[in-house]
C-alpha cells in the first residue's frame, strides 16, 4: 500500500518554507526549502508536485499571513482617532516586522511575466482597500480610502527604490495632516458646479 499524505506535515513544512522565503526570498533550486523545513528535496515534491507548485503556494500563504497582519494594523479602533492607528500601523508596516512582506510582494508586482502568480498586480492593488474603507467611514469620508491606499503604495514603493526612509516618513506625516483637514472638509465641498465663464460680445 502506497503511504498515505499527512495535512500536518505538509502545513508544517509550508510555514517553514514561508519562514524560510520572507528572511531569504524565493530559492532557485528546492535544497533551502528542504534544510528550512528539515526534511529533503524529494519529500518536497511528494508533498507539493513541483517546485513551481511550491512556490506559489509559499508565496499566497505569505500574502494570507500579510493580509491578516497589515489588515489588523489598518483596521480602525475604538477611542482612537483614525490618523493616529495609520500613523502606527505605518511605522510597523515599514519597520522590522513588516519590511519582509514589502520586499517579498514588491519583488512579485515587478516580475514582468507573472508566472508564479497570473493576475498579481491587479487582485494586490485594491486587497487593503475595506480596511481603510472602514476607518475613513469613521471620518466621514470613506471615498477618501482609494487615496490612502494610493499614498501607502506610492511611499512603499518609494522606500523600496530609494531606502530613504525618514524622507517617506515625513512624506506620511505630512499626509495624514493633509488628510485630517480633507476630512473636516463636507464630501460635497468639491462636487459645487463651477459657474460659466461669461461670454462678451462686440457688439
Amino acid at each position: 500500500m502506497g503511504r498515505h499524505k499527512q495535512p500536518e506535515i505538509r502545513d508544517r513544512i509550508l510555514d517553514a518554507c514561508v519562514d524560510h522565503a520572507l528572511v531569504h526570498g524565493l530559492p532557485d533550486r528546492l535544497e533551502p526549502f528542504a534544510t528550512a523545513s528539515g526534511t529533503s528535496a524529494r519529500m518536497l515534491i511528494y508533498h507539493f508536485g513541483t517546485r513551481d507548485a511550491l512556490l506559489r503556494e509559499t508565496l499566497r500563504r505569505a500574502r494570507r499571513r500579510q493580509r491578516d497582519f497589515f489588515g489588523e494594523l489598518v483596521s480602525p479602533r475604538p477611542e482612537e482617532p483614525y490618523p493616529s492607528t495609520l500613523r502606527r500601523a505605518w511605522q510597523v508596516m515599514t519597520g522590522p516586522a513588516g519590511r519582509p512582506y514589502l520586499t517579498m510582494f514588491g519583488r512579485l508586482r515587478e516580475d514582468a511575466e507573472q508566472q508564479l502568480w497570473p493576475g498579481f498586480r491587479r487582485e494586490s492593488t485594491t486587497d487593503w482597500l475595506q480596511p481603510f474603507e472602514e476607518g475613513m467611514r469613521g471620518m466621514g469620508r470613506p471615498e477618501l480610502a482609494t487615496l490612502v491606499l494610493a499614498v501607502v503604495r506610492g511611499l512603499i514603493m518609494d522606500i523600496e527604490t530609494t531606502g530613504d526612509v525618514a524622507r517617506a516618513d515625513q512624506a506620511f506625516d505630512d499626509f495624514l495632516a493633509a488628510l485630517a483637514l480633507l476630512a473636516e472638509t463636507p464630501a460635497t465641498a468639491g462636487s459645487r458646479r463651477v459657474p460659466p465663464v461669461p461670454t462678451t460680445s462686440d457688439g
